[in-house]
């Protein structure tokens, strides 16, 4: 076990309360420095001001450019495992935790799946979402007790189903790690990924460590280079985004390539999973005025008939979408096209095949 020494600063003060083993290094980390670009920020007129922050903001998405592979690797490792019946679990605290939140969030009405299948976990619970709850990102057994709470892992699933985890690559930005220790027999299905800017949350790694013990696919998302969270993660994701403008004001940069990376995961994982065609959100569930049009328009757009006939396959479907499009695409009928698409799947692109 590593000790660290608890450096006094300069005016005599340490804060000894909640101290994390690595707290005397947080000023050293990528996202807690001083940026010189900005250290003039407050004189500067407006529209210069803001043309110092788009100049920082241009860096973030070259950031999460430079990751790409760790992110494809993710995609598929997730998606392989909800297509066994696995769910996706996002966990963090302040803004990373919220914007796992407003991701999984997003989910169900975007590609009309269940709540359950992709969940957001912040430090602090639904409250934290509106009102500041930081002193709750400090306990790691809060992010273990939080997690087993929310039922991580109660999807089991055999050794031989999870053979697909990920090689470990330093080229691929995949840390090596060892066997997991997990119950004999027994590795879940579900997914936790840890997201803290830092790489360092007590909260997020306490939830890192609990879904290990259960055999978790466990993937870290942080903009710290060799962070604890990326040492701790089957699969780190780490754009490195620099220091912010604001010193240390993590929502900035950080959370920009954190959103982004998170709108590739749960975009990406759907997109395998079968809830597009193309770029057409073909699971939509036609529940309004406004989705029964919407569903209408893919209809049409995917089969070439005119919104009339679109109407028509909508209604002989049962409104279901990629029911009506094989339909179409087929000349079948109904029954026909749902026997066919539950052999694929539900995958459309492989049922046409």
């Amino acid at each position: 076990m590593l000790t660290y020494a608890m450096p006094v600063c300069s005016s005599g003060y340490h804060d000894s309360v909640n101290t994390a083993p690595d707290a005397a290094s947080l000023g050293t980390l990528l996202t807690e420095a001083r940026n010189p670009a900005t250290e003039h920020l407050d004189e500067l007129p407006t529209l210069d001001m803001l043309r110092v922050i788009n100049d920082e903001d241009a860096k973030v998405a070259a950031a999460v450019r430079d990751i790409l592979p760790s992110i494809a690797r993710a995609i598929d490792e997730i998606a392989a495992r909800l297509q066994r019946g696995g769910r996706l679990f996002y966990i963090g605290a302040g803004t990373s935790g919220r914007l796992g939140v407003l991701d999984a969030s997003e989910c169900p009405p975007t590609f009309s799946v269940s709540p359950e299948l992709v969940q957001g976990l912040i430090a602090g619970g639904d409250r934290a979402l509106r009102l500041s709850s930081e002193h709750s990102e400090d306990s790691r057994e809060e992010g273990a007790r939080d997690l087993a709470a929310a039922g991580f892992g109660k999807v089991p699933g055999r050794p031989e189903d999870l053979s697909s985890r990920p090689e470990r690559s330093r080229s691929e930005g995949v840390v090596e790690r060892p066997a997991v220790e997990s119950p004999p027999n027994f590795h879940t299905l579900d997914t936790l990924v840890g997201i803290a800017a830092s790489g360092r949350t007590p909260y997020v790694l306490g939830a890192m460590d609990y879904a290990k013990k259960l055999g978790a696919l466990t993937i870290g998302l942080s903009c710290v280079p060799n962070s604890a969270l990326e040492q701790a993660a089957d699969i780190p994701i780490t754009p490195a985004t620099g220091p912010e403008v604001l010193t240390g004001s993590t929502r900035l940069k950080a959370g920009t390539a954190t959103k982004l990376v998170l709108n590739m995961l749960s975009t990406g994982v759907m997109v395998k999973t079968g809830a597009t065609f193309g770029n057409l959100m073909v699971n939509v569930r036609p529940t309004n005025a406004k989705l029964v049009d919407r569903a209408e328009r893919i209809i049409a757009a995917a089969t070439g008939c005119d919104r009339s006939m679109a109407a028509k396959l909508l209604e002989d479907s049962g409104h279901e979408v990629k029911t009506a499009i094989l339909m179409a695409r087929l000349h079948t009928d109904a029954d026909t096209a749902r026997t066919r698409l539950n052999a694929a799947g539900g995958v459309l692109s492989r049922a046409l095949k």
